[in-house]
């Protein structure tokens, strides 16, 4: 019998300033080959739910690849802080666990300095007893391989969590469990999964790969089904995954509802937000280059007048900064009070 563990994902230290990671005409692909996304432009906040939708094959994984920063890009630009943790986990992942390892093996490994009885404790708290906690790779089923890797993935509290489809081994008590660890994690989610119960549950927005891009998918998951429905060479799996995402009913329809209203009501609140984030870093950057000018001593050598002129436009700028700072406060206050409300 499976058996089901608690999934326990800590939330960063502290939230990252927004974007997390900025695509900017972002192509990405493998080897000497043609790339399998082009002209990708996308935007991560810290508090971002994504789920990531597309036909097998489209470069979903190649995507989250990218954006994890495990990929580079062929063309274009992946801008993100060398700071960021990033938590990736991938089904694939379960074929590269060590065969000789056990749960226990990995946790030492990344608890050095703790005692056995601190690490059988972590264990514990994962679900991993005694007979778990030293069993190798290959005596775990698939469904606890997934959750060690899980594990592993957010042990360093990541502020962005990338889960490409988690509950292909899963049962249906620890989907509910991974919805709920989800749900109290605080750091950004892209989910890719079939699995529509955890998508519509987990997420806020959706972005979707197809024709060789990818970008913001502005419809939900009804109306993408639909899209797939018309495509026959998806229809059959499509059809498939309509009857097992029926079997939630109206509640879910509901959930749906609410969840597009709220994302129509806060996403001026948004644009504002990051309209306002835009102006402080252009006049920040601005200010710098003026400063850079005047601590140049070669600028005072023939005479002060345009050491006067630029003194006087870095007041200017200083008075607009301090506008645009509270501004910038003010909106992203108004945001996140709309978004935890």
């Amino acid at each position: 019998e499976e058996r089901v563990a608690p999934f326990l994902f800590e939330s960063p230290p502290k939230p990252m300033a927004s974007p997390l990671v900025r695509l900017e005409d972002a192509s990405v692909g493998y080897g000497a080959g043609p790339p399998v996304l082009s002209g990708v432009t996308l935007r991560l906040d810290h508090d971002d739910r994504v789920g990531l939708l597309g036909q097998n094959g489209n470069g979903k994984s190649t995507l989250a690849r990218l954006i994890a920063g495990r990929l580079g890009t062929s063309a274009g630009r992946r801008l993100a802080s060398d700071k960021m943790v990033v938590g990736y986990f991938a089904q694939h992942q379960m074929d590269d666990l060590p065969p000789a390892m056990s749960p226990y093996d990995h946790m030492r490994a990344l608890m050095g300095e703790a005692t056995e009885a601190q690490r059988r404790a972590k264990l514990g708290s994962l679900g991993f007893g005694a007979d778990l906690a030293d069993s190798v790779a290959t005596k775990l089923s698939g469904g606890e391989k997934a959750r060690l890797l899980l594990a592993l993935a957010t042990f360093h509290r990541p502020h962005l969590l990338i889960l490409d489809e988690p509950t292909n081994h899963l049962d249906v008590d620890a989907r509910e469990a991974l919805i709920r660890a989800l749900g109290e994690y605080e750091g950004a989610v892209i989910l890719i999964s079939h699995d529509r119960h955890l998508i519509e549950t987990s997420v806020d927005r959706l972005w979707i790969a197809r024709g060789g891009t990818a970008g913001p998918y502005d419809g939900d998951l009804e109306s993408y089904q639909a899209e797939c429905l018309a495509d026959p060479a998806e229809a059959h799996a499509t059809s498939a995954r309509k009857a097992a995402g029926q079997r939630q009913g109206s509640d879910q329809k509901e959930a749906r509802k609410a969840a597009a209203e709220r994302r129509a009501a806060i996403a001026p609140l948004k644009r504002k937000m990051e309209e306002a984030e835009r102006r402080l870093e252009a006049i920040s950057s601005q200010i710098k280059a003026i400063d850079q000018q005047l601590a140049d001593e070669r600028l005072y050598a023939n005479g002060a007048e345009k050491a006067q002129k630029l003194a006087a436009e870095r007041g200017r700028l200083g008075r607009g900064l301090a506008e645009a700072e509270d501004a910038w406060l003010a909106a992203s206050e108004a945001y996140e009070t709309a978004r935890d409300n």
